[in-house]
């Protein structure tokens, strides 16, 4: 499957999710720590938005990531990750929370996200774009951004699966960054929680994978 079919299938499954969304259930909590589904929507506005931004700024400079190795910034236990993950929670949370509206918050996601994959969909693959200080294929950037919303679609609460699609780049991303299949019986959808650090490791699943979890947060 194309990067940008990828990208179509795990955003349209979650603006179906957030199109249901009434103001009320847009303070319900998730499983991202300290969010409330509107903070959560506002943070895949912003990635939808970087996403137009990318696509639109094309560059001749060689990729120095790929759709595995973006992650590598993000983990849990480096500095940026940690520090990135506490400005994140905090400013989402402010700004989401001015919107007096959930409906203004969804209806801008919505349309932003719709014209991020037609910038998808009309970029060259293979073509070179920059984004948060990396260099990438846009194919690639395509492939982290439905990682990205695949993820938090699982942290949506009551919400039907994110698409197939999505869930088996997010499969792949993170074997690659595991450096092998994992070798446990997980389905996608937990893999991706305990790679995350969304879902606890029992004291055997720590034992056969060590200190490689999570991958990144």
């Amino acid at each position: 499957m194309q990067p940008a079919q990828v990208m179509r299938e795990s955003y349209e499954a979650f603006a179906a999710v957030v199109r249901n969304v009434d103001d009320e259930r847009s303070w319900a909590p998730t499983a991202c720590t300290g969010w409330a589904v509107r903070d959560l929507v506002y943070h895949c506005l912003g990635d939808a938005q970087r996403a137009l931004v990318a696509l639109h700024s094309p560059t001749d400079a060689q990729p120095d990531r790929d759709a595995v190795t973006y992650w590598s910034d993000w983990s849990q236990d480096s500095d940026e990750g940690k520090v990135g993950a506490a400005n994140g929670r905090r400013f989402n949370r402010t700004v989401a929370g001015m919107f007096l509206h959930f409906e203004q918050l969804r209806d801008l996601h919505l349309e932003t996200a719709a014209a991020a994959l037609h910038a998808a969909e009309h970029t060259d693959p293979q073509q070179t774009v920059a984004t948060q200080g990396h260099v990438l294929t846009a194919g690639d950037l395509m492939k982290t951004l439905a990682v990205e919303v695949t993820i938090h679609h699982l942290d949506l609460p009551d919400a039907p699966p994110p698409s197939g699609a999505g869930l088996a780049e997010v499969r792949a991303t993170l074997d690659g960054l595991l450096g092998r299949p994992v070798p446990l019986p997980w389905d996608d959808a937990h893999y991706a929680r305990a790679a995350t650090g969304r879902a606890p490791l029992t004291p055997e699943e720590r034992s056969i994978l060590g200190d490689a979890f999570p991958l990144f947060s």
